[in-house]
């Protein structure tokens, strides 16, 4: 008898570069879009899915083959909301609320340059792959001058790691002299936003079928920006053709604020400036009237869930399984590192499938359910659910491969395996076709070295930010 193989099934086989055609045999598929594959096989060519079915794959002569035993195929998953740069203040402030929080550290994050984004993302990004993440956003809305092209920097980041990149240009221009809530030294003037936005846009955004890069343009929230930001922006964005992102709803406080200041609801508030509709998503969405789900559901406005960032700041459970019941598009988010600290994005399945039922009972989510909503919802937030977000002949190849033997095995369904269970160890990550993971290591840039960068850039923010983090605003007396 011959001896059993011991290297991982997907270590057989050459590293799918995103060219020619790869075939991934004898493997488990949670296509989203279609019913599951029990054992089956999918083909990848040129950095699409051409073919996806039970049984195995037909003689292909010349193609790369991979045997995904013991493995579970899905799409990429699709990070809806995040902060990158955060990587370098995890763990600060873990006692206190969003506002104590953002108070904590907004004259930190003003400390940091070009240098720490750059570090700061490239751990995050190569965390988010290393966790099946082939698509992520990122809003970062902090500018401080004289430091740097920190958009620049996180764009570079996300080419290293190999990540489908959608950043969001975010702004903020009202300060606490002008009733918002950061220290005027971080915020921008209406006119230095709308010039840097257009130029980032100009500079990065490609709208070409397949694109790695994507730019969408994001006011903060209605409590750091004004009025005349938030149109001038949509304004901006709906003549560029590009998508509008923004923090709404996360915390009761925030309605407390809008109320007070604005005279009505934070959707109310949004309605009035033009900002529902199909080219708009919204972070958290935790605080919602059943008013505002009907208006989401009818503009086509998506929702990026963050539940772990929202059990960590006590913001509150969202009502996705009603979102969902209503046809909100509902994607999944890690948001900022700082508020969520290490979080996996596989995680955010299990996270999002057990607040909902906390909230609303066993039946509130399903594990197909938490999946579609990483994948496909997500890609609906961003506007590319013709392109990602589930397998399907014709996508773009943005593949994870999930370990779903070994103590996994006792579990006749992978999904449960895969969404109960946490985070499987990724076999294989393609983004486009290209291996980004693979066996668990992360394969464009060294892991270890991305992990360095990721410490380096803290420690830098803290020499830059004068030596110390800020005492946490919440923490008992």
């Amino acid at each position: 008898m011959t001896a059993p193989d011991p290297r991982p099934a997907t270590a057989r086989s050459r590293e799918p570069s995103g060219a020619g055609e790869t075939v991934i045999e004898n493997v488990a598929v949670a296509p989203v879009a279609g019913p599951d594959i029990r054992r089956g096989h999918l083909r990848v060519r040129d950095g699409r899915v051409v073919a996806l079915g039970e049984g195995p794959a037909p003689a292909l002569p010349g193609a790369a083959r991979i045997d995904g035993a013991g493995c579970l195929a899905t799409p990429g998953l699709v990070n809806t909301h995040h902060h990158l740069y955060q990587w370098a203040t995890q763990g600060t402030a873990q006692d206190a609320p969003l506002f104590g929080w953002l108070t904590a550290l907004y004259r930190v994050w003003a400390a940091m340059d070009a240098e720490v984004v750059g570090g700061a993302a490239t751990a995050a990004l190569a965390w988010l792959a290393l966790s099946g993440c082939t698509t992520t956003t990122d809003h970062h809305y902090v500018f401080p001058k004289g430091r740097g092209d920190l958009f620049a920097a996180e764009v570079e980041a996300a080419r290293s790691v190999g990540l489908r990149f959608h950043p969001c240009r975010g702004s903020m221009d009202r300060g606490a002299s002008q009733g918002g809530l950061p220290p005027d030294e971080v915020v921008e003037s209406l006119d230095e936003i709308l010039a840097a936005t257009a130029d980032a846009v100009d500079a990065y955004h490609d709208p070409a079928p397949g694109s790695m890069l994507r730019v969408a343009v994001a006011p903060c929230s209605p409590f750091s920006v004004s009025a005349d930001l938030m149109t001038e922006s949509a304004a901006l964005a709906r003549d560029k053709g590009v998508r509008l992102h923004t923090h709404l709803c996360e915390t009761a406080e925030e309605e407390e604020h809008c109320r007070e200041q604005m005279g009505c609801t934070p959707v109310d508030y949004m309605e009035k400036l033009g900002w529902l509709g199909p080219d708009v998503w919204v972070a958290h969405a935790v605080h919602l009237h059943d008013r505002d789900l009907a208006r989401f559901a009818a503009t086509g406005t998506g929702v990026a869930h963050c539940p772990s960032s929202n059990g960590r700041l006590g913001a509150g459970i969202a009502r996705v399984a009603e979102m969902l019941r209503a046809g909100v598009a509902v994607g999944l988010g890690v948001d900022g590192a700082a508020s969520s600290e290490l979080t996996p994005l596989a995680g955010e399945m299990r996270q999002a499938l057990l607040f909902q039922r906390a909230r609303y009972g066993p039946a509130a989510l399903t594990a197909r359910q938490a999946l579609e909503a990483a994948t496909l919802g997500g890609a609906r937030c961003l506007g590319r659910e013709d392109e990602i977000g589930s397998l399907e002949p014709g996508k773009l190849a943005d593949v994870v491969l999930w370990r779903v033997d070994g103590f996994a095995a006792a579990l006749d369904d992978p999904l449960c395996a895969l969404v109960f269970g946490g985070r499987p160890e990724v076999a294989l990550a393609l983004v486009g076709g290209r291996t980004v993971v693979r066996d668990g290591e992360l394969r464009t840039v060294p892991q270890d070295a991305a992990a360095r960068l990721g410490a380096d850039a803290h420690r830098r923010l803290i020499r830059l930010a004068g030596g110390v983090l800020p005492a946490d605003p919440g923490a008992p007396g």
